[in-house]
């Protein structure tokens, strides 16, 4: 692989990858090798997130269309050596995260992959790409389990920062691009949420001894400007962000 091609994305966009697809390996040592070392080489590069967890999956029993998309991963890899994450003095003044899913993106359990990411002003401090424990019914049930993660996780860091006598001065902010997870983050306890999700708006302390709710959520992607024109008025009036 040191004189491979450099490719410019991850994974192949044609389709998913199925745990049956290709033979069998019989070298199970070099794939498991490779893949523990891109799982520590995810700790500055959170781009390969995705692509890692997708072929870790397959560890216990590794085919060779895996090992290919093991294979395109050193060849982004080598095309990107000069990316690096940078760290920057900044105020702490407000945490901002992303997050999205994949629904029903794996082709043998049909279980959906939510990930997210996490600012701390301009500074990015967590990220995570992991396929969701059970199965979503419905592409908003998906997006909104996202969101129940990236508010768990951003729990966990104003926690960690208050105890570090540094909180946020402001409310943190979720984006999320589905307008029916927006809705239901905005009601917790509407009857047409999910039941296993009605209690996913976190309340974080803050300096004056109030709180502010983290499911403040806002139009991220491309469900286009067309929607954040048409739509996203009213959704935000609602949800009095």
């Amino acid at each position: 692989m040191t004189d491979c091609k450099p490719v410019h994305t991850l994974v192949d966009t044609a389709g998913k990858i199925g745990a049956l697809d290709g033979d069998l390996l019989t070298d199970l040592t070099s794939y498991r090798s490779l893949a523990g070392a891109f799982q520590y080489l995810m700790f500055t590069r959170p781009d390969i997130s995705y692509a890692v967890q997708q072929v870790c999956m397959h560890m216990h029993a590794p085919h060779t269309s895996h090992f290919n998309a093991l294979k395109r991963i050193l060849r982004y890899v080598k095309g990107t050596m000069a990316t690096d994450l940078y760290l920057r003095r900044n105020p702490i003044s407000s945490l901002i995260a992303c997050t999205d899913a994949d629904w029903a993106g794996c082709p043998d359990t049909r279980r959906s992959t939510s990930g997210y990411c996490v600012f701390l002003g301009d500074n990015l401090i967590s990220w995570s790409s992991k396929r969701q424990t059970t199965i979503s019914r419905s592409s908003a049930e998906a997006e909104y389990r996202g969101v129940a993660n990236v508010v768990a996780e951003l729990c966990w860091i104003c926690n960690l920062l208050l105890e570090l006598a540094h909180p946020p001065k402001r409310a943190s902010l979720v984006y999320c691009d589905n307008v029916s997870a927006i809705y239901m983050s905005g009601t917790p306890y509407s009857t047409n949420a999910p039941n296993i999700l009605k209690s996913t708006s976190i309340l974080f302390e803050t300096k004056s001894g109030w709180s502010h709710s983290c499911s403040t959520c806002s139009f991220a992607t491309s469900t286009g400007r067309y929607l954040h024109e048409r739509i996203a008025p009213g959704v935000i009036r609602r949800l009095q962000i």
